[in-house]
């Protein structure tokens, strides 16, 4: 069994996983001086619920793989707005227009940057 990525590798984990779908909008959002909960929330948008569940599935299977332990995943039945919590990273994979609604990057305050797998 794989040792369990620290929150800065998993963060990277998430984003190619995200990017190997076609997600859009990647954003990451540092929240470690805003709350204890996560260090990283990540923000993504798909397209249909079909592509939403197959960027869960895919995150979800990436983490595992890389070592991580998904600690649950929440709204695959609809699909329009799922939520995988990795401990250290959530992430959030929204229809667009969920996603303008609740303005989760606003709602946290937390500075975002637009995501790149080898970004800093």
């Amino acid at each position: 069994m794989n040792e369990a990525p620290n929150s800065e590798t998993l963060r990277q984990v998430v984003v190619a996983a995200l990017e190997d779908i076609k997600a859009k909008d990647i954003v990451v959002m540092d929240v470690k001086h805003l709350t204890a909960i996560a260090d990283f929330m990540i923000v993504a948008s798909g397209e249909s619920a079909r592509q939403t569940k197959a960027l869960a599935r895919n995150v979800t299977e990436k983490a595992k793989a890389a070592g991580a332990q998904v600690m649950g995943v929440e709204g695959e039945e609809a699909g329009d707005w799922i939520l995988v919590d990795l401990g250290s990273v959530i992430v959030h994979i929204m229809h667009p227009a969920v996603r303008a609604y609740y303005n989760l990057e606003e709602l946290w305050g937390a500075s975002p940057s637009r995501a790149r797998r080898n970004a800093p």
